[in-house]
């Protein structure tokens, strides 16, 4: 059925590469969220990407997509990224199994910043956590937390998101330009700095719980 939806159903009939299965019952409760959100990472180094993988997809991310940006240390060959990927995939599949997901999220092949922008280009909100982000969003009576809590809010089902998470070593300030360029909004995520693998789990975190309803 159409992607969030799950179906309990009775095997009818298998043969060699068909096989048909009768509806018994719909899962009303549903366990995607009613929106798509594309989490976009900064390569990090060791195995913080299986993790990273595992746990974006528990809370709710439609696809991840690993980005090579300058400070990004680990650098991978073609095939060393497809074999990565095909890994990272199997993570999110079990993942997916194991949180009850409908729908199994997509690892794609690491691309650059570039590359991202131009992912990026067809979703409809856009944010950016940024360790410097008080600085961007300071100059109006609200504190830089409730602005970025007011952006949020304003997020309706239905609405495509992105999220730009930057390696070990953060963003370049002309990257973070370039992606504010692209429509990204620029967020805080509080008042201590958080590593590549937390960033994206806590505003992954913040969206479930205000996008479940």
């Amino acid at each position: 059925g159409p992607a969030g939806e799950n179906y309990f159903c009775e095997i009818a009939e298998i043969e060699d590469s068909f096989g048909r299965a009768s509806i018994l019952e719909k899962d009303e409760t549903g366990t995607e969220l009613p929106n798509r959100i594309y989490l976009f990472q900064g390569l990090p180094k060791n195995d913080k990407m299986e993790l990273i993988i595992q746990k974006a997809v528990e809370l709710g991310a439609s696809r991840i997509v690993p980005v090579a940006s300058k400070r990004c240390v680990v650098r991978l060959d073609e095939k060393k990224a497809q074999s990565k990927v095909k890994r990272w995939q199997a993570i999110a599949e079990s993942a997916a199994k194991q949180s009850g997901r409908a729908v199994v999220p997509e690892v794609k092949l690491p691309v650059s910043y570039r590359e991202a922008m131009k992912l990026s280009e067809e979703l409809d909100v856009k944010l950016i956590p940024y360790e410097c982000a008080d600085e961007l969003l300071s100059g109006t009576e609200e504190t830089p937390m409730e602005r970025t809590r007011n952006r949020l809010k304003t997020i309706l089902p239905g609405q495509s998101i992105g999220i730009m998470i930057g390696p070990e070593g953060g963003l370049e300030k002309a990257e973070v330009e370039q992606s504010m360029e692209a429509g990204f909004a620029p967020v805080t995520l509080g008042k201590r700095i958080l590593r590549t693998e937390t960033a994206g789990l806590c505003i992954l975190s913040v969206l479930m719980f205000q996008l479940e309803e």
